[in-house]
């Protein structure tokens, strides 16, 4: 004979189970997007009700956290420059060479400059775990759990904007590039932005960029019509390096929550701008593509593209050694003057005024003219 408690047991999961039935056959599900039972709203009416206006709802809500984050870079003195560097995380000697050359904040003794390297988060777990380290030692990687990739790329930027938005409302300006990049320190500084003047606002420049969306499939830089209809694309700076006061960070952002996202950040980062009418300044200085090594010409530069870490630290140490002679304007006698823009014919002189040196072509352009 089975005892009391056992038919008690049998006769409450009978119970359990009969109530789960029921409940299943009476409540109609809408999980699947097929089924013709679907749960019906009666709409109740309500005085005084306000709607919120659909242009208020975020079209590109960002909502992402950061998982590795520097909240107190700037609490102590706010910087004249932050520079937000867009990186991978197997790129590792690329963002050493850039701490121990131009990206080094201890590099100007009479303002200060944040560098930051900006990334997604890897699908590999070593990977991260490698950055979390990294970040631990240097205190300079900032990054939000979107998956980092060539399409996040506009994420990554935005990521930026937001952080300097609100860790670094109080900086001047903003400088945001990519590994891969050199960047002339005090061209950037002294010539362009000027510590010595009123800080700008509403500002950016760059290598200002006028064309339309390539149709191409194969092209790295794709852009299917239903996401972007238009022929044209606004005036935008090239991705490899700009520059912006900082105010321009936080309109950027909010901007960006109501604008459709593009994979090309460059374009997209335009579109804002656009949108809050500001109009990119054309600088000659940022260059988008590669520049074979010239001190001459490097003096002259404030972006150059596509350096390899050992590059970086070969031109840094060069032009760091040199920073006593100073280039004179190409003369007019120049034997060549469509390579003045190379310094061909340009002497160097050091602060006393006494030349140094003569580059190999006047050189010898002088010893041809005195045999005549």
């Amino acid at each position: 004979m089975p005892s009391k408690v056992s038919c008690l047991y049998v006769l409450t999961v009978v119970c359990w189970a009969s109530a789960l039935w029921y409940l299943s056959i009476s409540r109609p599900s809408s999980s699947y997007v097929g089924q013709l039972s679907v749960p019906i709203r009666k709409t109740v009416k309500h005085k005084n009700t306000t709607f919120s206006n659909i242009r208020t709802r975020p079209l590109n809500p960002h909502a992402f956290d950061f998982v590795i984050n520097e909240p107190k870079k700037c609490e102590a003195d706010a910087p004249f420059l932050v520079i937000l560097i867009s990186t991978t995380h197997k790129e590792f000697d690329a963002r050493q060479a850039i701490r121990e050359t131009w990206g080094d904040e201890s590099t100007f003794s009479d303002i200060r400059i944040v560098t930051l390297f900006l990334l997604g988060k890897n699908t590999d777990a070593v990977l991260n775990q490698m950055v979390e380290q990294e970040s631990q030692i240097f205190h300079d990687i900032v990054v939000e759990d979107f998956i980092d990739s060539y399409h996040n790329l506009t994420l990554k930027t935005l990521m930026g904007m937001r952080w300097v938005a609100t860790f670094c409302p109080k900086a001047k300006y903003v400088m945001k590039t990519d590994s891969d990049i050199f960047v002339n320190m005090d061209n950037l500084v002294y010539k362009l932005l000027k510590p010595t003047t009123k800080p700008r606002r509403r500002y950016f420049t760059g290598y200002v960029i006028n064309g339309g969306p390539i149709r191409d499939m194969r092209s790295k830089w794709y852009m299917p019509r239903d996401l972007y209809p238009d022929s044209k694309y606004p005036p935008f700076c090239s991705g490899t390096g700009y520059v912006f006061s900082a105010d321009v960070a936080e309109l950027i952002y909010k901007t960006s929550l109501h604008t459709r996202l593009l994979h090309l950040e460059d374009v997209y980062v335009g579109l804002c701008l656009r949108k809050l009418g500001i109009h990119p300044f054309q600088n000659s200085g940022f260059n988008h593509w590669k520049m074979a090594y010239s001190l001459c010409r490097y003096r002259r530069v404030i972006t150059v593209h596509q350096i390899s870490p050992e590059e970086m630290h070969r031109i840094w140490n060069d032009m760091s050694s040199k920073k006593h002679l100073r280039s004179e304007p190409c003369p007019k006698s120049a034997p060549n003057p469509a390579h003045q823009h190379d310094c061909c014919g340009c002497t160097f002189l050091t602060r006393a005024n006494a030349t140094v040196t003569l580059t190999s072509r006047v050189a010898a352009y002088l010893a041809l003219r005195n045999r005549n």
